[in-house]
């Protein structure tokens, strides 16, 4: 299970480092490499019952022989199939040797996803079978993994496969007693079904599973820092400040009672003399930043340090820029520090002396804040933004730079029904921010079909022309995972044809360097570009008052969550905001599901009406954004199990504590490699 990957068959070191690019280094990280869908082979159905959109299989005779044609310099294949029921086109992109390998009066399955185009049904590059060929496959279900370029599905399903056959069964380390209570299958046999299920129902049964062993892992370990921890002291007493208050009286706008709850609540941890652990979860744009300056400014008048952690620098920077102004326009005689990985080695010199002369007192950063260059005064409060970006282990590290135990501070815009977050942050008491400012206009929203992507461009434009910015999210990068999805270079140069060529388009994803994805939102956050076309890299990680517009395309791909927080990247300053959602599947589920969105911008409202939306059997629905990052589970699809997961939990710590029972010893086994790993890396 641990060797490389390249022990397995036909892996050599080529394919072994486009492994590597997806996270998966040995034949262990491979199996529990899940795939994100699957292929479900349908019996072949009469062309009058194929639906738009959707994956269908015909058995059919070629009318008659195929045509090749010629487009802009593209050669297409196509060719006619009919039955009783109805005519269906075929068309194949770049493959001129099927008009001769195609024979007219030959049965044949032809499968693929159906469109209509100009009032006809088509089918665009179908897979080709045999009658005898497709017999085997009918009615099974096929991975679907993520990939990445020259490394497609049918390899990674090829090499799973293989790995299934050579490494041994895995140690069934849930205790017997908790597996039949809740008929849960053996872990080795639900680690092979999840790849290869013999059907749905199979499958949900290992998915069940291994959503179960996620939960629970991750439950026992965090209860079980939380008993590590208990009631700490802390030597840093914070008591309210003159600073503070004169700060809080002097901004343009009062803050809400949800804001004065959740500071008051802050206040008075920071003067209990214990530890605060503490979550502030607050919706996009409800005005949880403040709380965290009024925090550090209080440490700081305290005589002592506080650092406030982001997941990205360009945030990093602009919070860093905006305490500097704030407090030089109030005169507050604090120093702020900013410190990111892309500084050059003289700048983090400068930066980590006046840290450790005691110099700065508020240290804004990325996760360098807690390499181990950075030694501090008198670090007493610890901030880290966008929990489900920085891991438990993470604010420990940081917390292990104070001399003394620091009070930590936790913030969340993932809005998250209270019931299962006070499951989840076990370790943390919780604060809500449910109001927004009454100076916040609401987002304009809409949802709309793919018709209407012109009228939107024009919206778009028009914007622009009044000296405002816009996104456009698309779902995905690589053009092997497009399906249907826009892809992001090419929507670029579709969206520079289709604007006015005074307009800038710039793009942005995942697979770009940090320098580059950092340049690139510095010179929108500078208005420089108009419009950034993204993938959902851009749902954490900058503040751009300007942009008024969003258009996420292929919206039903997305968790409501996950849209929800896509959405807050506009509605940040005095005009008003839109939301242009483009529904790509138009089928009823999906419409019942974006309309939530269309009709609340409340997160917590849209978080309990996803959860009802979504039952167990909900398996192929859209993951949710972040969610602790688990692999398999999640919070919304599974809430149900994780309360249940939670209560098993709480009984087994309460009879065992230590795990010290003879039925308990595997668990322990497992859990002591899980816990190291989640304590220094959850969320990474």
């Amino acid at each position: 299970m641990k060797q490389p990957i390249e022990a397995l068959k036909g892996i050599g070191e080529k394919t072994g480092k486009l492994f590597r690019k997806l996270g998966i280094g040995t034949a262990e990280e491979l199996l529990h490499y899940y795939p994100r869908d699957y292929d479900y082979f349908e019996d072949p159905c009469p062309i009058g019952q194929l639906k738009e959109n959707q994956m269908g299989a015909v058995a059919c005779l070629l009318a008659q022989p195929p045509e090749l044609l010629r487009i802009n310099q593209m050669q297409m294949v196509t060719a006619y199939v009919r039955d009783l029921t109805g005519v269906l086109q075929l068309s194949w992109y770049h493959m001129p040797y099927l008009r001769t390998q195609l024979k007219a009066g030959t049965p044949y399955i032809f499968r693929g996803r159906v469109v209509k185009k100009r009032g006809r049904l088509m089918m665009e590059q179908p897979e080709i079978y045999s009658p005898e060929q497709y017999a085997p496959l009918a009615r099974t279900l096929f991975p679907i993994y993520s990939q990445t370029k020259g490394l497609g599905n049918k390899a990674i399903a090829r090499a799973v496969s293989q790995a299934l056959q050579v490494c041994p069964r895995e140690e069934e380390y849930l205790p017997e007693s908790i597996r039949t209570k809740y008929g849960l299958e053996e872990y080795s046999s639900a680690l092979e079904h999840i790849h290869y299920p013999g059907d749905r129902d199979q499958l949900l049964s290992a998915r069940k599973r291994l959503v179960f062993d996620e939960f629970f892992l991750f439950l026992i370990s965090i209860r079980r820092l939380k008993e590590k921890r208990g009631e700490q002291k802390s030597s840093f007493l914070i008591r309210p400040s003159e600073e503070a208050r004169r700060l809080k009286a002097s901004l343009p706008y009062a803050l809400t009672q949800a804001q004065e709850r959740a500071l008051g609540e802050v206040e008075k941890d920071l003067g209990s003399g214990l530890a605060m652990n503490r979550l502030i979860q607050g919706d996009v744009g409800s005005g949880k930043t403040i709380i965290a300056i009024l925090a550090l400014l209080e440490a700081a008048a305290n005589g002592y340090q506080g650092a406030l952690m982001v997941p990205t620098e360009v945030l990093a920077r602009q919070h860093f820029e905006s305490v500097q102004e704030l407090f030089s326009r109030h005169q507050i005689p604090v120093t702020p520090v900013l410190i990111t990985g892309s500084m050059t080695a003289k700048e983090k010199r400068l930066a980590y002396e006046k840290v450790r002369r005691k110099e700065a007192q508020i240290i804004i950063g990325t996760h360098a804040l807690i390499q181990e260059k950075v030694e501090y005064h008198s670090l007493a409060l610890v901030i880290t933004d966008e929990q489900h970006r920085f891991g438990v282990g993470q604010r420990e590290a940081l917390g292990e730079k104070s001399l003394s135990v620091p009070h930590i501070l936790v913030m969340s815009a993932t809005p998250i029904p209270r019931t299962l977050a006070i499951i989840l942050y076990g370790d943390l008491d919780i604060s809500v921010i449910d109001q927004l400012p009454a100076s916040r206009l609401p987002i304009k929203n809409c949802v709309v079909g793919r018709d209407y992507r012109r009228k939107a461009y024009d919206f778009i434009a028009g914007q622009v022309a009044h000296g405002r910015q816009a996104y456009v999210i698309c779902p995905m990068v690589e053009a092997s995972e497009m399906i249907e999805a826009e892809n992001v270079l090419d929507y670029t140069k579709l969206l520079r044809r289709e604007l006015p060529s005074d307009i800038v388009v710039e793009y942005l994803h995942g697979k770009m360097k940090g320098k580059e994805k950092n340049h690139i939102m510095e010179q929108f956050a500078a208005g420089q570009i108009q419009v950034l076309v993204s993938t959902t890299v851009i749902e954490v990680g900058v503040n751009v008052p300007n942009a008024t517009v969003i258009m996420i395309e292929n919206a039903e791909r997305f968790g409501l969550a996950q849209l929800h927080q896509l959405r807050g990247r506009v509605g940040r300053g005095s005009a008003q905001s839109y939301c242009i959602m483009v529904n790509g599947a138009e089928d009823e589920e999906t419409n019942k599901r974006l309309d939530i969105l269309n009709h609340s911008n409340d997160g917590f409202h849209i978080a309990s009406e996803d959860l009802k939306l979504r039952g167990p059997g909900d398996l192929f629905g859209v993951r949710q954004s972040g969610d602790m990052e688990f692999k398999l589970a999640d919070i919304f699809t599974d809430a149900n199990l994780l309360k249940t997961v939670s209560q098993e939990v709480d009984h087994l710590l309460e009879a065992d504590p230590e795990l010290e029972r003879m039925e308990h010893q595997a668990l322990k086994q497992r859990l002591e490699p899980y816990q190291m790993d989640l304590y220094n890396k959850l969320n990474l």
